[in-house]
């Protein structure tokens, strides 16, 4: 078999699938660059090139993992984020396109070439953590977490892109474990789960059935890490320090009653002009 009979094969496969269809052709030739270890243009130069069966075997291995609906990025171990090419597993939330708003309004709002001093809450692979660490030279990172495999990953990532250094990662429930580091941080920073727990079974199945559930789900709202983490954060920042946060569709209005104790309260549309960032400074005094 060549690699086009063996891309066409796999594609009409994945093309069975409704929940499948729509990525078939992609999904197919990512998992054979993967499989074989080359590049595009390397399948487009040499479509009769002959695949052993050692080849074949493991690229159907991967073609079956794919219609048990795993995701692509697991299957490869990896995601490219901002630039950034990360390892991803199990473990970790896949990072999302999504999320690259949030990096840059946060960089809207730090000077680039001052020390700040910020916590990345709920890190997962370290994809925010690691985003900012690369964009802003001078920064002190606190990356928390609570699952110590999600740690290690994003540990990982932070060697792999060589500012481990300045990233410290942390065993957290939130912020509970910067207790003692009260009103220093200058940005508060966080991807949190805000799914509503109704809206589970409407998710594809490649996200309910294989992505962590404690990074995507927060109660029957999507708002239950909402309501702990703010007042949380409050207390880790600086007077006018920033909060910056990644929020779901339709929260903006719940979120900004939760966020009317503080400053310069404001959002950030992302390409479909929903509503995903949430910003806020921590007013000088205050009664949360």
């Amino acid at each position: 078999m060549n690699l086009r009979q063996a891309l066409t094969a796999a594609a009409a496969q994945l093309d069975v699938d409704p929940d499948l269809g729509d990525t078939a052709a992609r999904d197919a030739e990512l998992l054979l660059l993967h499989t074989l270890q080359i590049t595009r243009v390397t399948l487009l130069a040499y479509p009769d090139r002959e695949l052993t069966p050692g080849q074949e075997a493991l690229y159907q291995k991967n073609i079956d993992r794919r219609l048990l609906h795993e995701p692509i990025q697991y299957i490869t171990g990896q995601q490219e984020f901002y630039g950034l090419l990360l390892q991803v597993t199990p473990a970790v939330l896949i990072p999302r396109p999504e999320t690259e708003h949030l990096i840059e309004a946060v960089l809207n709002h730090l000077q680039a070439d001052a020390p700040h001093k910020i916590a990345d809450i709920g890190t997962g692979s370290g994809a925010i953590a690691i985003a900012l660490a690369v964009s802003l030279p001078q920064a002190d990172i606190t990356a928390l977490d609570i699952s110590t495999e999600a740690l290690a990953v994003a540990a990982a990532n932070a060697r792999e892109h060589k500012v481990d250094n300045r990233i410290k990662f942390l065993h957290s429930d939130l912020l509970s474990a910067l207790a003692h580091e009260a009103g220093t941080f200058d940005a508060v920073v966080s991807n949190p789960p805000y799914i509503p727990e109704t809206d589970r079974d409407t998710l594809h199945p490649q996200v309910r059935g294989h992505e962590p559930a404690i990074a995507l789900f927060s109660g029957e709202t999507g708002l239950d890490i909402y309501r702990r983490l703010i007042p949380q954060a409050h207390n880790a920042l600086k007077p006018n320090g920033l909060l910056a946060l990644e929020i779901g569709d339709g929260q903006r209005e719940a979120i900004a009653s939760l966020l009317q104790a503080w400053h310069n309260v404001s959002f950030v549309n992302d390409l479909q002009q929903v509503p995903r960032v949430a910003l806020a400074r921590r007013p000088a005094v205050s009664a949360i």
